[in-house]
């Protein structure tokens, strides 16, 4: 638990300086409003870090006025701020500057997601070869598990267009359009670098199947009525051989 001077204390930089009184009655505002810009060009870089298809989609300028107004009503709850900036897409849901820039809220989104996936527990990925050979009855009734850093996105709108060409790691030669046209993505780190992978309605239902703990029977169902005569051999293969999945659970026997 924080003790008292220091709790004064961060009251005091975010602007409510009685609260150090009974320690600095007579303090002066000045040595203050140096911390208080040290912290304020902290949240802002942190967010810019943390968000950076935002920034380049609306310029430095507007993303960090944008970014200072977040962060004084939504101050870090831990020192660690890599993990900050949870509540960001939401907030900039309904940040009135945005109104007429709807896809900055979902794209945040998926800015976050990288972030998730970056710091996403490591997992081995699962190897091709231990797929190969099991009969088909014990397939549809194994579990096949997500990789702990995946993170699945079924959007009604082209949000992933828009995202994959502007992250700077990612940066496609396509022209994004903001258009309403369903688009499905996963995100995930299967080794040292996070990636991003478009998706199928078909892909997209077979790994939510799974994410929600359904048999690979079930999730291939759920595949299969997207997407009638899918050839589902070919397209769990392409999900095992991208690293979207850490082991496979076979029933006991």
């Amino acid at each position: 638990m924080p003790e008292p001077f220091h709790t004064a204390f961060a009251d005091a930089v975010a602007g409510r300086d009685a609260e150090l009184h009974p320690w600095l009655a007579d303090a002066d505002a000045g040595p203050l409003a140096v911390y208080r810009n040290t912290v304020a060009k902290g949240r802002i870089d942190a967010l810019a870090a943390l968000f950076p298809t935002i920034e380049r989609l609306v310029g430095q300028d507007w993303f960090r006025d944008a970014a200072l107004i977040f962060s004084r009503a939504h101050p870090p709850v831990g020192p660690v701020l890599d993990e900050y900036g949870a509540e960001f897409p939401a907030w900039l849901a309904t940040f009135g500057p945005a109104r007429d820039l709807p896809y900055l809220a979902p794209v945040a989104r998926l800015d976050l997601a990288w972030g998730e996936a970056h710091r996403a527990a490591d997992a081995p990925v699962l190897d091709a070869r231990a797929v190969a050979g099991v009969p088909t009855d014990r397939m549809f009734a194994a579990h096949a598990v997500l990789h702990p850093s995946v993170r699945l996105f079924d959007f009604d709108w082209t949000a992933p267009s828009v995202w994959l060409a502007n992250r700077p790691e990612l940066q496609t030669d396509a022209e994004p359009v903001w258009d309403r046209q369903p688009e499905a993505l996963a995100i995930y780190r299967p080794s040292w670098t996070v990636e991003a992978r478009r998706l199928t309605p078909a892909e997209w239902r077979l790994l939510d199947g799974c994410r929600r703990g359904s048999s690979l029977g079930q999730a291939a169902l759920l595949a299969m009525g997207r997407e009638p005569g899918l050839d589902l051999a070919r397209l769990f293969s392409g999900l095992v051989q991208a690293g979207l999945f850490t082991r496979l659970e076979l029933d006991a026997r």
